[in-house]
């Protein structure tokens, strides 16, 4: 990867930019708005949002100010937890193109494989959801379908009903979060691997480890993150509202960690907090 437009090729063939800008925890509105226009000026063309992340207006509106045609962007949603099963998702995915204001996604993702609503059925509900998403797949609304947060059970009991393979699996890595087996997991199936949280929500700001290797390459904490991410072969999602910050995030390509170095963040477990269990979590 030499740029952040460079592309993974998705199973179905389709490209999709090695960098994504996300959303998560960006308030919908005007700082919302901004953000994503900053994003798209400093070159990013793959934006990812959710249902859940309650932002998808101001993503649709930064995309028609940036004025750059629909057709080169790459644009992630993913299905909210209450809202699971075959009906369910149809009604929500039209609901999800109304807020973007466009006329198919590029990739859609179920955002959690167990929600509190479907906990005694989620076998069942998922099984629903996907039927959907395979219909507007073939439909060519949604170019790519995939999953986030699905760990190898999930997985394994949506693809007893399955037609089509999920193509991308997008779930917490970052340093000292590297889910080993479900990565090698996925990646045995075709699964792309997206990386959500690969700053750690900000706690890696803070490891000794991490700002000793920020000066040794003279760059950002961040970009120390962003780039690991990379050499790990996930594609990574920062995520800012600070514009020298999201440009900052998209210069990672000029500088290369060592081998020894990308090792060295791997195992600094635990230190930016590990991923939540779907199996419990309170939502």
């Amino acid at each position: 990867m030499n740029t952040i437009n460079d592309c993974y090729t998705l199973k179905n063939g389709v490209k999709i930019p090695c960098i994504g800008f996300g959303t998560w925890q960006t308030p919908n509105g005007d700082e919302g708005v901004n953000s994503v226009l900053c994003a798209l000026e400093a070159g990013y063309t793959h934006i990812d949002t959710a249902e859940g992340y309650d932002n998808e207006e101001s993503v649709g509106l930064a995309v028609k100010k940036s004025g750059i045609p629909r057709e080169k962007l790459f644009i992630t949603s993913k299905l909210w937890n209450d809202l699971h099963g075959y009906e369910n998702t149809l009604a929500a995915f039209e609901q999800t193109l109304k807020k973007l204001d466009t006329d198919y996604l590029d990739l859609f993702l179920i955002h959690w494989p167990n929600p509190l609503k479907f906990r005694d059925c989620w076998q069942e509900a998922n099984a629903g959801t996907w039927k959907a998403f395979e219909e507007l797949y073939e439909a060519k609304k949604i170019r790519a379908i995939g999953l986030s947060n699905f760990r190898q059970h999930h997985i394994e009991e949506l693809m007893k009903t399955a037609k089509i393979p999920p193509m991308v699996n997008q779930i917490r890595l970052c340093p000292g979060d590297t889910q080993d087996e479900l990565v090698a997991y996925c990646r045995e199936r075709g699964i792309l691997l997206e990386a959500y949280s690969p700053l750690g929500t900000g706690k890696i700001f803070a490891v000794p480890e991490m700002q000793k290797l920020a000066e040794k390459y003279n760059r950002s904490v961040a970009q120390i993150c962003i780039r690991w991410s990379l050499q790990r072969g996930y594609l990574p999602l920062p995520k800012s509202v600070t514009p020298e910050r999201i440009r900052e995030n998209a210069n990672v390509f000029d500088f290369e960690l060592s081998a020894e170095d990308v090792e060295l963040i791997a195992g600094l477990t635990g230190c930016a907090g590990l991923e939540r269990d779907p199996d419990t979590a309170p939502f």
